[in-house]
Parts: C-alpha cells; sequence; structure tokens
C-alpha cells in the first residue's frame, strides 16, 4: 500500500510531467558546465540526471537524499563543501560510501511552492576546483536554471509561450566566453550566444542551415570543424553534442573555443618554420657525409638522442633534419633553449599549466612545450643548463611518457620524441652534482657528437659560398666569386665560433663587397687578418709568413736562420726551415702533436690538456695518435 501510495503521488508530481524537457536541458547544462547535473521532484524522485545519475532516473531517492530532504523543509539552498565530513552528513546512510566532493543544491520554486530541487555534484577534485573557482558564478547559473526549470513547469500548467523558457538559456549562456550554438534535428540553429556570432562575425543566426563536418585535424584535445553558413565556409575547434533525447528544436550542442584563446594556440604552432633535412647540411668532409648517414639512420627510430657539440656547431640543424627525415615529421617540431628561459618560467613553459597556477600566469591557462609536441619532436637545446628539479620531472617523463599541467592532478599521456642537445661535457657536470646521471644515460641512447669546423677545413668553402650567395640575395648584391687568397685564409683561420661564425663573417663581407661581386683581401674583418697569422704562429714550432698587419710573423735573419718578430723583439727560432722550404702540413701536426704530448704528458690527464692545449675535442686527439702511429 505504502508502495502504491508513493507511485500515486509520483503520477502527480509537475516535474514528472515535464520530464522529457528538463531532461534536454539538464543534458544541455552538463555539457555547457562540465559537471554531473540532476533534478529530483518534491516526492524525492530523480526526474533527470546526467553522468553517475544518467542511469538512475525515475528512481526513489528518499532512502539516500537526506541533504535534499533538508532543503525542501528549510527552503534555503545547500553547499557541501566536504561531503561525509559535515555536519549536516553526520545523519545521512549514506556517509560512508558518498562518493561525491562538492554538492550544490537549490530549491526549484514555483511561486512560494517547493515543487523539487536541482544538484550540481563534482565527483572529481577536477571538477570542484573548477566549481571553487567559479562559485558565485555557479550559484548565479544555478539560480537561473531553477527560474527556468519553474518557468517551464508553469509554461505546462498554464501552457505559456515555449519561447520564453529559451530565452531565459539564452541569458545563462551568453557570459559564456565559447561560441554556443544549439540546433534542431534538421540542423537549423535554434539559439545561438553573442561569443559564436561574433567568432561567426554573422549576426541573426537563428533560422540558419548549418552543415559541420570533422577535418580530422586536433589542438589540446579539441577537434577542428568546417562549418558551411549562409554560402560561406568557417574553421572552429571545439566539440559536438548528440542530446539522447532529441526533439526538433534540440539535437545537437556546438560548443567553439574563443578566438583569443584560438589566436594564441595557433601563434604558438605556427611561431616558427622548419624545412631543414639532411640535404640541407653542407659540407663534403668525411665528418660532414658521415653525419648526413647517421641522421637518416637515427630519424627511422624512436630512441632519444643526445647531440654534442661546440656553440655554432649546427645541433639545432641536425635536430631539425632528424625530424624532418622521420614519420613524426607529420607532427610538431618544438624547439625550447633551456639556458635562455628564466629557471622561473622554464616548467610551464614545458609543462604548462591551468587557470590560477601562479601569480601573472595568463589567465586561460596554457598549453606547455610537451603538449604541442605531441605526435611531433621537441627539441631541448642547453639541456645542460636545465636545473636538478626539473631534470628529475623529464626524467619521470622519460620514463612515463605522461605529464601533468602545473596546478592540475589531471595526467596526459604523450606521444613526443626528445632531442637534447648541449655544448657542455655532461660527464663533468655529473661528478660535480650538477647534472643526474640517470637521467644522461636516458637522453644518450643515441649519441650524435658534432666536429668543430676547424676539424673539417673541406667544408669550408662550400659553406663560404653558400652564405655568401644567401646574402647577397637577401641584400640585394650581385656575388661572383672569393679570391684565392681570401679562401686560404678562411681555411686557415681557426673558427672558434664554428659555422655561426663563418655565416656571420659571410654576411659582413657581403656587405663590404664591390660592385664587381669578388670578395677579396679589402673585404676581409680586422679580426680575420689578426687572428689568422698569429693562430698559425704562436701555436706552432715552424710557421710560414703571412702577408698583412700581424703582430706575429716569420723572417729570414742575415745568417740564413729564421727569426720571429714580436712587439716585444727579435728571437731565433731553432730548426727553422730556410725561406723557400715547404713542411707538409702533416708533418707540422705531427710536430706539434708530439710537442704536446711532450709538455703536457704521456698519461690521461696530460692527453687532456693537451688536446685542450691544441684546441681538438680528447677524441680527435687519440685517433690523430693512432693514425700517427699507422704512419710509421
Amino acid at each position: 500500500m505504502e508502495k502504491h501510495a508513493k507511485e500515486l503521488e509520483k503520477e502527480k508530481s509537475l516535474l514528472m510531467k515535464i520530464q522529457d524537457t528538463v531532461i534536454q536541458y539538464v543534458d544541455i547544462i552538463s555539457k555547457v558546465s562540465r559537471v554531473d547535473v540532476e533534478v529530483v521532484d518534491k516526492n524525492l524522485f530523480r526526474v533527470a540526471g546526467t553522468g553517475m545519475f544518467s542511469g538512475k532516473v525515475n528512481e526513489d531517492m528518499s532512502s539516500e537524499g537526506y541533504v535534499y530532504n533538508q532543503v525542501l523543509k528549510t527552503g534555503r539552498r545547500q553547499v557541501i563543501y566536504e561531503p561525509g565530513e559535515e555536519l549536516i552528513c553526520h545523519s545521512c546512510p549514506q556517509r560512508n560510501v558518498c562518493q561525491e566532493e562538492i554538492e550544490i543544491s537549490m530549491p526549484v520554486r514555483l511561486g512560494t511552492e517547493i515543487i523539487g530541487i536541482i544538484g550540481v555534484v563534482g565527483s572529481t577534485r577536477e571538477q570542484k576546483e573548477r566549481i571553487l573557482e567559479d562559485e558565485l558564478l555557479y550559484m548565479d547559473f544555478l539560480e537561473q536554471i531553477t527560474a527556468f526549470i519553474a518557468a517551464k513547469a508553469k509554461e505546462y500548467v498554464e501552457l505559456e509561450n515555449k519561447n520564453a523558457m529559451l530565452s531565459t538559456l539564452d541569458c545563462t549562456i551568453e557570459h559564456i566566453d565559447q561560441g554556443i550554438m544549439i540546433l534542431g534535428n534538421d540542423h537549423v540553429v535554434t539559439t545561438a550566444n553573442a561569443a559564436a556570432k561574433k567568432q561567426l562575425e554573422l549576426e541573426h543566426l537563428e533560422g540558419s542551415l548549418v552543415q559541420i563536418s570533422p577535418t580530422g585535424d586536433h589542438l589540446n584535445h579539441l577537434i577542428e570543424y568546417k562549418m558551411k553558413l549562409r554560402d560561406q565556409k568557417f574553421f572552429v575547434m571545439g566539440h559536438m553534442y548528440d542530446l539522447p533525447n532529441p526533439t526538433k528544436r534540440y539535437s545537437v550542442v556546438v560548443v567553439f573555443e574563443s578566438s583569443r584563446n584560438l589566436q594564441k594556440k595557433y601563434y604558438e604552432m605556427t611561431s616558427t618554420v622548419h624545412t631543414l633535412d639532411s640535404n640541407s647540411i653542407i659540407g663534403s668532409s668525411p665528418q660532414t657525409l658521415r653525419l648526413k648517414e647517421e641522421i637518416l639512420k637515427v630519424a627511422q627510430t624512436a630512441s632519444t638522442v643526445l647531440i654534442t657539440g661546440e656553440s655554432g656547431t649546427g645541433k639545432e640543424m641536425v635536430a631539425t633534419a632528424i625530424w624532418n627525415a622521420s614519420e613524426r615529421r607529420k607532427g610538431r617540431f618544438v624547439a625550447i633553449n633551456c639556458a635562455a628561459i628564466p629557471e622561473a618560467l622554464l616548467e610551464s613553459e614545458l609543462f604548462g599549466y591551468v587557470k590560477g597556477a601562479f601569480t601573472g600566469a595568463d589567465p586561460n591557462g596554457r598549453i606547455g612545450k610537451f603538449e604541442l609536441a605531441n605526435h611531433g619532436v621537441i627539441f631541448l637545446d642547453e639541456i645542460g643548463d636545465m636545473p636538478l628539479y626539473l631534470q628529475a620531472k623529464l626524467l619521470r617523463v622519460l620514463q612515463e611518457r605522461k605529464i601533468i599541467r602545473i596546478g592540475s592532478n589531471q595526467v596526459i599521456p604523450i606521444d613526443v620524441r626528445i632531442l637534447a642537445a648541449t655544448n657542455k661535457n655532461l660527464m663533468e657536470m655529473i661528478k660535480e652534482k650538477r647534472f643526474r646521471e640517470d637521467l644522461y644515460y636516458r637522453l644518450n641512447v643515441i649519441p650524435m657528437e658534432l666536429s668543430p669546423l676547424r676539424e673539417r677545413p673541406e667544408d669550408i668553402e662550400e659553406l663560404a659560398v653558400f652564405f655568401a650567395e644567401r646574402y647577397a640575395r637577401l641584400l640585394k648584391k650581385h656575388f661572383w666569386k672569393i679570391t684565392e687568397s681570401v679562401m686560404e685564409q678562411l681555411k686557415a683561420y681557426r673558427w672558434d665560433g664554428n659555422v655561426r661564425e663563418l655565416e656571420n663573417m659571410m654576411e659582413f663581407m657581403v656587405n663590404m663587397m664591390g660592385e664587381d661581386g669578388i670578395m677579396d683581401e679589402e673585404t676581409l674583418p680586422d679580426t680575420l687578418r689578426r687572428e689568422v697569422p698569429e693562430k698559425n704562429a704562436v701555436h706552432t714550432e715552424s710557421t710560414a709568413a703571412y702577408a698583412g698587419d700581424s703582430s706575429v710573423y716569420a723572417e729570414s735573419g742575415a745568417d740564413g736562420q729564421h727569426t720571429e718578430r714580436t712587439e716585444k723583439g727579435v728571437g731565433i727560432l731553432p730548426g727553422t726551415p730556410v725561406e723557400d722550404d715547404i713542411v707538409p702540413l702533416k708533418e707540422l701536426e705531427r710536430k706539434e702533436i708530439e710537442k704536446a704530448i711532450r709538455l703536457c704528458g704521456n698519461t690521461t690527464k696530460g692527453k687532456k690538456e693537451a688536446a685542450k692545449q691544441l684546441g681538438i675535442g680528447l677524441a680527435t686527439l687519440y685517433r690523430k695518435l693512432e693514425e700517427q702511429e699507422k704512419s710509421q
């Protein structure tokens, strides 16, 4: 009998009589606000529900609706910030099994009568944080929604115009910065908020036929759609939601990303265009040819690469070539210089952050470089400058392939290949506790060491001509050739700044070049005129004479011996060949290496010092010693 009485009460419920309409609007509210929503009538039967309530519609809640009972009795809204812990929860039989994180309950009134309750429930920490961030906005939103439901109930009773209810819904979504359109089952626009009209730059969208289809592109979990409207085409990012109980007027909800956020993301995506591949690497020296082969091999794998080499050797160019030769060229190449960004901002640049994560942050949040590089490649330049605490986070990313934005608990899986580069000695930094050894081995799966330009002089002529032609085009000047004497001086120069220094010097020489397009002695910068003789005379026992204003050069004495003239005076150079003798470069190199080993010692430590004094890498020194041993 008691159950039968409940059924009779259920039939009398006004909200149950307009259940289909309530369900549709609750679904719309849930899609827009991204939280679970339910409506119960005054008899505590669930009229509508989304998310975890969607399968429990029409159920009797009298045994579990303790908070709703209190709202019915007091007529006041109730906010439970800590479900299960607050005083009002102590008498609830569901207290120990409650799965809610936050709950807002608000009475639905028709005049002075409470005809039901609308409840907004956050079941995750993320939903709770979102509600707390905009609590007043949610309260105002619910006030309008309860008024809307009450108005719909009154319309049912008094047969009022349904359009009055839609105007109420329009008011609740006008403040949202996303464009929102509601379509009927014939894809005619039923309503559209101000943001949608502004984004499409069209007025009076209502009544227009819309054709929407996905393009297949995604950005930050948003889908790109092509929209045809009034003989115009638009491309927007967002989502489409089919309502579970569509009607002629309400079938689909389309939610757009705001123009402001789109501009920011598109700028980050397209700020740098990378078109370099292995063919863009200039040079025909054995080292460069070997490097091009390595790039093509390495590009076919997914392993992490550590690129080392002096500043200016083209580490980012190599990274770009690896990406461009791989399947990941369909994704993005995202580069970040760990030394160029302040330590306090580097973490947010790498991992992104959510709204309100820290003072001074973009109020809309920001996608990090790892997310931006998803399905592509991220290039971590100057990895040796990354602070230790971030090294630990990077190690975790390498191990788990997941990231968490600053200020968020959401774990985001990523599919990113990591290429790193440095001009520092990471092994020495490991000994000094300035770089993590475990991270080093994670990064150094495929090591690639770039040779300095002075170790591959065969490339200098090709590079010089390439840069001369490039800057001649940019500066709109005629370039013909580089004279043989200038080319010899370019080849003799030490190039401590490597290819970058050569490029800068060629730009200077193009500017100094005359109308004949010839790069001669007059176009050479003073630094090269001074440094070529110094670097080839001071560091050798046997030195050929250079023309020019060098402060150190060799000349013949009266007795046939060579003397060294410096600003401090003249001294005899013992064992110097006569002026007309030409000493092979290999012989000069052999003598200098022997001298360095003799002075620094034939130990590992001594060889390190010798390599340093000679201006070459330790591996290069060992290779040359081995070559000399084989040639004897």
